[in-house]
């Protein structure tokens, strides 16, 4: 029609039937998906929705009526709808609750963050990466990124197996605590590793000398699918990232490793944007030039009108001599509005009065424990990173 006026739709909306198939794939991790995202970043190929093998029927659901693929493992998807034609991958993460948001990367962004983090590596040609990392999370899909950008075949791994880890032959990998927690129960030479790349979770600092000690040359990452994965190493952004703490205290990151938006979500994406930077959900700050997290903006403890940052707790708690691995959360009460809970994994706990004691003598006295749970371990998301909301909800039986 003479004088009708295109309107571009904003970052993240449905693109219309002109855009980039989408093709959402349950494949194991392997040398199929391995090529199916080298094609995707290539343009070869459609745009890949990588989605965990034996998803349970239920999630599958939601992350198909929220995503809308246009194809499930080759059969078309009726109601699917393209990506804009820049977005190579979507990552579906929906962190502890919630209905799966989609996190469109483009190749562009996901090549700049694997050659930055080759770089500050010092990884070079030919080197190879260990895959025991899910490719439908961010951490194992870089592992494969990083793998076309290095000229090699990952070595991939269907799940994690500590001796097979440690006898794979690849000079680098990724790993969340837990499984860098697993390695020294069975070896105490990780020297094996040019680089264990850390992330997903806090790491203990007893953690982290213990496995230096052992001859691992750890470091550790900060970052999240909206920014390609860790851009953060050891405190300090990878080159041409970007790092900035707002008023607020949240975390801002900016730079080429940044998300193209949500997927059919433009409101999450401009609620996600402040400019150029993407506005994260965790509190931090610079500590000589260094990054240091403290915690989820939205995971504060408020105690008695005192308002508890839960991760800060956590490292404390986690400092203990006797404790392996620890979460903190907050959970109603009737006094208090919420009391401070650590739930630690320890063959010797410590009892809750020791372990206030111990927190009193590094946070005030309204950051210690009100009650301690003990479970042989703590439960884990498939990213690693320890299931918060059920541990805050009692979902899961304690003894």
């Amino acid at each position: 029609m003479d004088g009708a006026v295109h309107v571009e739709p904003p970052a993240g909306s449905a693109p219309g039937r002109s855009g980039r198939e989408l093709h959402a794939v349950t494949l194991p991790p392997g040398p199929e998906l391995f090529r199916a995202v080298a094609a995707a970043l290539d343009g070869d190929g459609p745009a890949l929705l990588p989605l965990a093998p034996g998803l349970p029927a239920p999630a599958l659901r939601a992350a198909l009526a929220a995503l809308r693929p246009t194809r499930l493992d080759g059969r078309p998807c009726p109601d699917g709808e393209p990506v804009p034609p820049e977005v190579a991958v979507v990552i579906a993460t929906s962190g502890t609750t919630g209905a799966p948001k989609g996190v469109q990367l483009s190749a562009a962004a996901l090549r700049a963050s694997a050659s930055a983090s080759l770089a500050r590596l010092g990884a070079g040609p030919g080197e190879r990466w260990l895959c025991c990392l899910p490719p439908s999370h961010v951490s194992g899909l870089q592992v494969l990124v990083r793998s076309l950008l290095g000229g090699t075949e990952p070595v991939v791994h269907g799940g994690f197996d500590p001796r097979a880890v440690l006898g794979s032959g690849a000079e680098h990998v990724s790993l969340v605590p837990t499984q860098l927690r697993r390695l020294l129960a069975v070896s105490a030479d990780l020297s094996v590793f040019r680089t264990i790349l850390l992330g997903g979770a806090a790491a203990p600092p007893g953690l982290l000398a213990e496995a230096r000690a052992a001859g691992a040359r750890v470091v550790t990452t900060y970052g999240m699918s909206e920014t390609c994965g860790g851009c953060v190493y050891d405190g300090r952004p990878l080159d041409n990232v970007d790092l900035l703490i707002g008023d607020d205290g949240r975390i801002r990151l900016g730079g080429p490793v940044l998300f193209s938006g949500y997927r059919l979500r433009p409101d999450l994406t401009a609620a996600a944007r402040d400019g150029g930077w993407f506005v994260t959900s965790d509190l931090g700050e610079l500590d000589g030039g260094r990054l240091r997290v403290l915690g989820r903006a939205d995971d504060v403890i408020n105690t008695g009108g005192e308002k508890v940052v839960a991760a800060a707790v956590a490292s404390v708690v986690a400092e203990h001599p006797a404790v392996t691995d620890a979460a903190v959360v907050g959970r109603p009460d009737p006094e208090w509005g919420e009391r401070v809970v650590a739930v630690v994994a320890s063959p010797a706990p410590p009892s809750l009065a020791e372990l206030r004691a111990f927190v009193k003598e590094r946070l005030p006295a309204y950051a210690a424990p009100a009650e301690l749970v003990v479970l042989p371990e703590l439960p884990l998301l498939p990213n690693g990173k320890p299931d918060l909301a059920a541990l805050r909800h009692g979902r899961r039986r304690e003894p």
